[in-house]
This record gives structure tokens, sequence and C-alpha cells, in this order.
């Protein structure tokens, strides 16, 4: 039966440009789905944006331009961070797009249908900024808990009936334990729903910019309750019948910033048990970034722009970084010394010194060719076990969205396998004894290729580089090449070795 992996990422709203917390949060996406195709995963992989509501209604009048200009001209944005960070998304869905609209209005319909939502009239604490609704408790002095301004507000809506949901969302999240992830993040929202839930208005008629509520012209649909339903309308929903949708939902596992748990961990499994459609499997809620230790915000100019961090670091450096310095669900610090500290420690001391040391000596001492082994010794099989038993290692640690602990792991050998290195002194065997010498070398590009396949998933480009000089060919790239199935050949010509790390020298 064949292995299928359904991830997302949020969908970004349109009203401002991209930064590193877009970029992080796609890229921790883009590494699962890599890895999960490296392991012989139909993976679908999904990104996009958020267009409808409010606040893009105002940017659009403020800019004087229709929405849909504005949203084409932003949306664009993020389809070219993810060019630049080279992510693999296989689709990426603006809820401007026919079939969203379809797929919403149908949800819409369905939850109508059964009962979950009535008419009625709304007053209260309305914030443009969050798009949420909040109580006069819930306020902090006279702010949303955001701190975003609020505005009282009076008008006819739709309200879904989330009250009723309070214990079979608690039942839920009981019997799955993992539904969300991590357990801080999981707490926090048993601790909100145990608190209680209101309904919830889902519709509003003080602006034009959404989906049209189906047969009522006068309301658009809550920008919540539209841009959720995005995850089935990428499945193929309302097609519950076809291939597409039966192998891609339930989704695998919903990324989000911890900023908007609630809305994917308590109202979206709520309008989908309302619907009788699945949940999904898994909502992880990463943390936030701060900029050498201050809050990141516009006002305090210290916004976090990837495009930046790419030209000044380098593509896979920025993305080793980011998924390396901090604890995944954590929330983690930005600063250039730290950046700096990694990608001269731990690519271009540690790998990328190790690979050059290899294939340079390769190249000079073995004809360019891929030495011929002798016998292995203890020595040899231990470094070897280690290298090729990582991949189960790493199944864990990515399943566990432990991206941290995927390149710890990693490093630990890269680690081992230089110390190997000087313990074994192959310039030495050169003298003493050629064919041992051979051994040691065919044994350290082993390891080297086990290190870049598996590493593959973070760092694309480089690997792709290493594997390259290594003379691995594109198709013998994947985790069933790991292993004997994949050993390089004895005698296979290599290529002149470059560095794949340069050292980071401040301008």
């Amino acid at each position: 039966m064949e292995k299928t992996f359904y991830i997302t990422t949020p969908i970004y709203y349109v009203n401002d440009v991209p930064h590193i917390g877009h970029a992080y949060t796609t890229l921790a996406c883009d590494a699962l789905a890599r890895f999960k195709r490296l392991d012989g995963f139909n993976v679908h992989f999904l990104t996009g944006t958020d267009e409808h509501g409010q606040k893009v209604e105002k940017a659009a009048a403020d800019a004087g331009i229709s929405a849909q200009d504005f949203t084409d001209k932003v949306s664009q944005n993020f389809r070219d961070l993810a060019v630049a960070m080279n992510f693999s998304n296989d689709d990426f869905i603006r809820t401007t797009e026919p079939r969203h609209i379809v797929a919403a209005q149908e949800i819409w319909r369905r939850l109508l249908a059964s009962g979950h939502i009535y008419l009625d009239k709304y007053a209260g604490w309305y914030s443009v900024r969050d798009e949420g609704f909040f109580t006069e408790s819930e306020l902090v002095d006279g702010k949303a808990p955001s701190g975003a301004p609020v505005e009282w507000v009076e008008e006819a809506s739709y309200f879904f009936d989330l009250s009723k949901w309070q214990q079979p969302l608690l039942d839920f999240y009981a019997a799955h334990p993992d539904f969300i992830l991590p357990e801080t993040r999981r707490n926090e929202v048993i601790s909100f729903v145990s608190g209680g839930l209101r309904d919830l208005s889902v519709s509003r008629t003080s602006f034009n910019w959404g989906i049209d509520v189906p047969d009522d012209a006068d309301h658009i649909m809550y920008v919540w309750l539209d841009a959720l339903t995005n995850y089935i309308t990428a499945a193929g929903f309302p097609d519950i019948t076809s291939d597409t949708y039966q192998t891609r939902w339930p989704a695998d596992l919903h990324m989000v910033g911890k900023d908007i748990l609630r809305f994917h961990a308590v109202y979206w499994p709520a309008f989908l048990m309302a619907a009788d459609l699945p949940l999904p499997k898994r909502v992880f809620a990463h943390g936030w970034w701060t900029n050498e230790g201050e809050k990141i915000s516009k006002s305090l100019g210290n916004v976090i722009d990837p495009y930046v961090l790419i030209e000044t670091y380098g593509l896979d450096a920025t993305r080793y970084f980011l998924l390396r310095e901090v604890p995944f669900g954590n929330d983690g610090d930005f600063s250039s010394q730290a950046m700096i500290n990694r990608i001269n420690a731990d690519l271009a001391n540690d790998l990328g010194n190790l690979a050059q040391r290899v294939l340079s000596f390769v190249g000079k001492h073995c004809g360019a060719a891929v030495p011929t082994p002798g016998t292995l010794n203890a020595a040899d099989h231990a470094l070897l076990a280690r290298a090729e038993s990582l991949i189960t290692r790493l199944r864990y640690h990515y399943d566990a969205q432990a991206f941290h602990r995927v390149l710890e792991e990693t490093w630990e050998v890269v680690g081992a396998a230089n110390r190997y290195v000087d313990e074994q002194a192959p310039w030495s065997l050169r003298k003493t004894d050629p064919e041992r010498m051979a051994t040691v070398l065919y044994t350290l590009m082993e390891v080297l290729r086990h290190l870049a396949v598996v590493t593959q998933p973070v760092m694309p480009q480089a690997m792709a580089s290493l594997l390259d000089q290594l003379a691995v060919p594109a198709s013998a790239r994947t985790f069933t090449d790991i292993g004997a199935a994949g050993a390089l050949a004895a005698g296979a010509a290599l290529p002149q070795p470059v560095g794949i790390f340069p050292r980071y020298v401040a301008a």
C-alpha cells in the first residue's frame, strides 16, 4: 500500500511582506516533506495565502487599488519567498481561487444543514488586526490581548454553535494525546476549552471582501471559517469520493505558529466534527523568534528579512541555522554572532572540513577515484554502523518535529568521523600501509555519503554538491540507498573537490 503524507503551513495573510516567521514555518514543513519523499512517501506539501477580510480590504483601499489587484501582488511575494528559500511545496493555494470558494461554501452548507449555524445579532469588541471578537474581560488596557486596538461592533451575524463542542473536543484531545504538540501548547488548549466556549460569529455584513454566504448575499463568511477550509480544498473537497481526497485527507500535520493555535486546535476540529469530516492527525505550534534579545516589530525596525539572511550568509547556511539553533517548539533568539558561530563551527569546520580533507586526499593520493577497500576492522565497522543506523533515529525525530535533534544526532556522526580521521591518520598510512589507507578513506567516503543523503532535507543544494563530488548518481540518493545497497563503487572516477561551506568572514 502506498505511503502518503499531507503537510500544510498556515496560509499567510497578505497584508504584509514575508518575514522570518513565514520562512521558519515553511522551512520546517519543507524539511519534513523532503525527508518523507526520500523515505518513499507520496507527499503533498501545501502552502499559500489567506486573502480575505477587513484588513485586506482596508490595505487595498489605502493603496488605491482593488482588493483583487492588491492580493495578486502581495500573494506573489510569498511565492517568491518559496523560490528564494528553495521550498518544495507541491501546491500554493489562494483563498480567492474558484476551487476554494466552492469548498468553503460547501462547508457552510454542511454546517447549516446539520443545524450548527444560526442567524442572530453580534454586539461586542472586535479587533480588525486579529480578525477576532473579544469580551470585556478579555481586554487588556482597553485593547485585545495581542495589543491590537478594538472597536465596538453591532451587526447581524450567523453563529456557529461552538459552545456545544466543548466536551467532544476535550474527549478527542484525551483520546489523541499527540493531536496538539508540543505538550505545553496542548495543555494551554485544554485549559482554554475547559474554561468554556462561546458560540462563534462566522459572518460579517460591515465589509465586502470575502466569500459570499450561500443564499444570503448580505453576509460574507468570517475569515477563519473561510481560511481554515483551505486545507481540505487542496485535498480535493468537496469531491470526497475522489482519489485525491481519499489519499490526502485527513492531513498528517498542520504546522502553525503559536499565535494561531487556538483557531487550528479548537475552531477547526469543531468545524470538521460538525460537518462530519475527519480531523487532521496533528497540529504542531512552534515558537517565535526575537532579534538580538528584542521582540520583533515593525515599530522597532528590527524585522528579520529572510532575503537579507540568504544574501549575507547563504541559503543552506540560513536553513541549517534556523532548524538547528532552537529546540523546535520553543521561542528562540536570532543573533548574528550565533549564526556566524554555527556557520564556522558546524558547517565549515566540522562537516565542510571533513569532506574537504577526505576528498582532497583521495584526489591527490588515490588517482581521483574511489579507493578499493581491504578488510574492514572494528573501528571501520563501528563508524559505518553509526552512519547507516542514523536514519532510524532521524525518522523518530522528524516524526516528532524535533528538527534540532535531527541535526544534533547527525553532527554526532560528523564528530565521530572527524575523530576517526585523526585516530587512523591516513597521511601516515600512505607510507606504511597503503591498503589500510585505502580502507580508511573508503570508510570515510561512505560515511560522507550517508551524511549527505540524510541531510538533503535541510540543505539540499550543499548536499547535492557533496554527493556530486562523491560521484553518487542522482538516482541513488534516497533512503533505499542507505547501507550496502548504495555503496560507492571502487574505482569510480571523482571530480575535482570543491569546498561546500566557506567560512564566514565579516566584510
